[in-house]
C-alpha cells in the first residue's frame, strides 16, 4: 500500500519521522498543499509564502534525488486526499502533528473526519518537544528531555515511488506556486532584504553562528544595532520546519563538547555562556507553542479571563494604523516598524516593545496588532506567537509586567542614534540631543532643522509617561484582586514553567502569585 506523506511545516528529509517510516513500509508519495482557505488568513502574508516556496523548492530536489519527487496540490486538504483516493484506491496518510492557528486546527480536525470515514490510517508523528494532549505540565520539561534526546533520523537513502502518474486538475507542476490568490508572490514586490528560505541557509547560519558569534550571543541579542549579527537568526527555519528543533539541539551539544575539549587559553571567551543561553531558548521555543496546544483559543482569548474585553472599549483604528506604518512619533517604535516591515525580523526586545507599546501606552486591545505582526514576521509560528503577545500585553495574569519607555529604550538600546538614523531616513540630520524626543525641539530649531512635528514627522500619539501610569495602575489594581490571584494559579498550573533548568523534576512550589519565567521575547535564537 501507498504511503502519502503529508508535508506542513517541516519541509525537510532528515529528522522526518513520518517519512523515514513510509519508506520502510513501501512505495512513498510525498505531497505538499497550498491550501487557499489557508493562506487566505488574516496572519498568512505573501513573504510567508515566499519563503515556503524557496524551502520547498529544496525539498523538491531532495526528494527528487531520493526517487520519489514532491507532488503540489492546491485545494482543501480533503479536496486533495479526495482526489487522491480516486486515482490511487486505499492509501494510508502520514504526518507530523501541527501546532498552527486556528484555521488548521479546524483543517486538521476535517481531514481526521474524512479519514474516519473514507477508512484511511493517518499516523501523526509528534513534532519536537510539543507533547499532544498533554495532562500535566509538571512532566512537560522531562517529555521534552525525552523528545530530544535520541539522534536525529537520518534521511531515507531511497524511496520508493508510486507506480503511476496521478493526474488532477489539483495537481500543480513540479516548482508551481498557487494560483487564483488575492496576492501572489509575484504579482507582489518582494523584500530583498528578507532571509531566503531553505535548509542549505539554516546550515550555513549554524555554522556562522557558532564559529563567529557564540561568544557575542548574550551581549548582542538586545540592541537592534547587534542583534542581526549576534543572533542565530535561525527562527524562520525552525517556524517552517527546514530544520528540527531536535537537529539543533543535538548541534548545540556537539558543540559544547568541542568547546570543553579545548584548551581554556584557545576556547572563545563567552562562547559556553553563550552556547548556554541558546540551548535554553530552544527549549523555551517549545514552552510556548505547548501554550496554544494545550488552548488553540488563545489566538484570541485572553490567557486569564480577569483581563478580557479590558482594552476593548478603548479601541482606536487611527492608532492602531499610525502603529502598523511606524507613524507613532515615538522614534524608536517607527524605527523597528520600518526594518520589520523591510526585512521581516527584528531583535526580541523590540518585538517586545512594539507590543508592550500597543498595549499599554496606546491601550489597545492585543488581538488586531498581533494579527499585524504575524504578518510582518517572516519566522512567524503561531504557537510562540500569541502566547508571547499576551504575555507581553500583561494578559496572562503570571509574568511579569514589562511597561517599556520608548524614549529610554531607545537611549540604552541605540546612545547613538544609528540605528533609528539608519531606519528614519527623516531624522538622519537632527541633532543627538533632539533625536529620541523630536517633539521637544523648539519651533524655530525644528525649521531650522527642516523638520517641522506633524508634518515632517509625526508628533507623538500619546503622553507616554502618563499612558504607562494608567496602564500600570489599572493592571496592578486588577492582579491584586483576590478572585483574580486564584485563578493566575490556575492560569499557572496549566501553563506555566515549572523546570528552567530542564533538570527533569518541578521546581518546588511557593505561595506567592507564580511567574512563567523570563521574558524571553519572540525570536528565540
Amino acid at each position: 500500500m501507498i504511503t502519502v506523506v503529508w508535508f506542513k511545516r517541516d519541509l525537510r528529509v532528515t529528522d522526518h519521522a513520518p517519512l523515514r517510516e513510509a519508506a520502510r513500509r513501501g512505495p512513498v508519495l510525498p505531497v505538499y498543499v497550498f491550501e487557499p482557505d489557508l493562506i487566505a488568513q488574516a496572519d498568512s502574508s505573501p513573504r510567508h509564502l515566499g519563503f515556503i516556496l524557496e524551502c520547498l523548492a529544496e525539498l523538491e530536489a531532495r526528494l527528487a534525488a531520493l526517487g520519489s519527487p514532491l507532488q503540489r496540490w492546491q485545494g482543501t486538504a480533503v479536496e486533495v486526499l479526495q482526489a487522491l483516493r480516486d486515482r490511487l484506491g486505499p492509501f494510508r496518510l502520514s504526518s507530523h502533528e501541527e501546532t498552527g492557528n486556528l484555521a488548521s486546527f479546524a483543517r486538521d480536525r476535517a481531514v481526521a473526519r474524512w479519514c474516519r470515514e473514507q477508512g484511511v490510517e493517518w499516523q501523526q508523528w509528534p513534532a519536537g518537544g510539543v507533547v499532544r494532549r498533554l495532562h500535566d505540565r509538571d512532566a512537560w520539561s522531562r517529555l521534552w528531555m525525552e523528545r530530544m534526546t535520541p539522534t536525529p533520523l537520518a534521511a531515507p537513502e531511497m524511496l520508493q515511488p508510486p507506480p503511476c502518474p496521478i493526474p488532477s486538475p489539483l495537481h500543480l507542476p513540479p516548482g508551481g506556486a498557487p494560483r487564483h490568490l488575492a496576492w501572489h508572490p509575484d504579482t507582489l514586490p518582494d523584500h530583498p532584504a528578507r532571509q531566503r528560505g531553505g535548509r542549505s541557509h539554516a546550515r550555513q547560519l549554524l555554522r556562522h553562528f557558532f564559529d563567529q558569534h557564540l561568544a557575542d550571543y548574550r551581549r548582542g541579542m538586545s540592541s537592534p544595532l547587534s542583534a542581526g549579527d549576534a543572533c542565530s537568526r535561525l527562527s524562520p527555519y525552525l517556524a517552517f520546519g527546514a530544520v528540527s528543533v531536535r537537529e539543533i539541539v543535538h548541534a548545540v551539544w556537539r558543540r559544547r563538547s568541542e568547546l570543553q575539549a579545548m584548551p581554556p587559553d584557545l576556547r572563545p571567551r563567552g562562547a559556553l555562556a553563550g552556547l548556554k543561553s541558546f540551548e535554553s531558548r530552544l527549549h523555551w521555543h517549545c514552552h510556548f507553542i505547548q501554550k496554544l496546544e494545550s488552548e488553540p483559543e488563545l489566538e484570541y482569548r485572553d490567557m486569564h479571563p480577569a483581563f478580557a474585553g479590558l482594552r476593548d472599549a478603548r479601541f482606536d483604528a487611527d492608532r492602531l494604523t499610525r502603529w502598523c506604518r511606524g507613524e507613532t512619533g515615538f522614534p524608536l517604535i517607527d524605527a523597528c516598524m520600518a526594518m520589520l516591515r523591510e526585512t521581516g525580523w527584528i531583535n526580541f526586545r523590540m518585538r517586545a516593545l512594539l507590543i508592550a507599546f500597543s498595549s499599554y501606552q496606546l491601550w489597545q486591545p492585543w488581538q488586531k496588532p498581533a494579527l499585524h505582526l504575524a504578518r510582518e514576521f517572516l519566522d512567524y509560528e503561531p504557537g510562540i506567537h500569541y502566547p508571547q503577545v499576551q504575555m507581553q500585553s500583561g494578559t496572562t495574569g503570571i509574568n511579569t509586567l514589562r511597561i517599556y519607555n520608548p524614549v529610554k529604550q531607545a537611549r540604552d538600546q541605540d546612545p547613538d542614534g544609528h540605528f533609528v538614523r539608519r531606519w528614519l531616513p527623516a531624522l538622519e540630520r537632527l541633532p543627538d540631543a533632539w533625536l529620541f524626543e523630536p517633539w521637544k525641539m523648539p519651533p524655530e530649531l525644528q525649521r531650522r532643522q527642516g523638520l517641522v512635528i506633524g508634518r515632517d514627522y509625526p508628533e507623538p500619539l500619546v503622553d507616554h509617561e502618563a499612558a504607562a501610569r494608567h496602564a500600570r495602575d489599572t493592571l496592578w489594581r486588577l492582579r491584586k484582586d483576590d478572585a483574580v490571584r486564584r485563578e493566575s494559579r490556575a492560569v499557572y498550573e496549566k501553563h506555566g514553567s515549572r523546570n528552567p533548568h530542564r533538570e527533569g523534576t518541578p521546581r518546588p512550589r511557593r505561595p506567592s502569585l507564580p511567574t512563567d519565567g523570563p521574558q524571553l521575547g519572540f525570536d528565540f535564537g
